[in-house]
């Protein structure tokens, strides 16, 4: 990292390396890079969009939009990244507890760049943690919202 630009890396994270923290797979991988971090508090992701994703295929026909449930997930991914960093976190899986205050402000197509910010608000002993997101495209806001996660054990 730099220390002119907190959180700016040298290096986009691949996502070979966010594989490594997060179990999503395709088709359900939704986060393709990680551009800027700072531990513990704040997250950008990369989504590139695709028309070669399944669920192009029924949403919307001649009308390709990606579904606003995915738009939320992706973001989701990129606070599973932050988390799953955190002192005490790592080897865990941090699931939807509830989303709040989400809004779709326009459409994400085929084509676009969805880049998300993710930040932490709080994390309460290390099994509850509240977010906030949002996901821009050409400096537009697409998406945002608030989203509450809890620690699954899979023992």
């Amino acid at each position: 990292m730099t220390t002119e630009h907190p959180g700016t890396l040298a290096q986009p994270i691949p996502v070979e390396e966010i594989q490594k923290l997060l179990p999503h797979r395709y088709p359900f991988s939704l986060v393709d890079r990680i551009l800027e971090y700072i531990p513990g508090e704040k997250a950008v992701g990369l989504k590139n969009i695709t028309f070669n994703e399944p669920h192009f295929q029924g949403h919307i026909p001649n009308h390709p939009i990606m579904p606003g449930v995915l738009m939320v997930e992706a973001m989701a991914q990129v606070g599973g990244f932050i988390l799953t960093q955190m002192p005490g976190m790592e080897d865990s899986f941090f699931a939807f507890a509830g989303i709040d205050k989400v809004r779709f402000r326009r459409p994400v197509v085929p084509g676009d760049q969805l880049i998300m910010t993710v930040e932490v608000i709080t994390v309460k002993a290390k099994r509850i943690a509240k977010m906030k997101g949002c996901g821009t495209v050409d400096g537009q806001v697409a998406v945002e919202g608030e989203m509450l996660f809890s620690r699954l054990n899979f023992e």
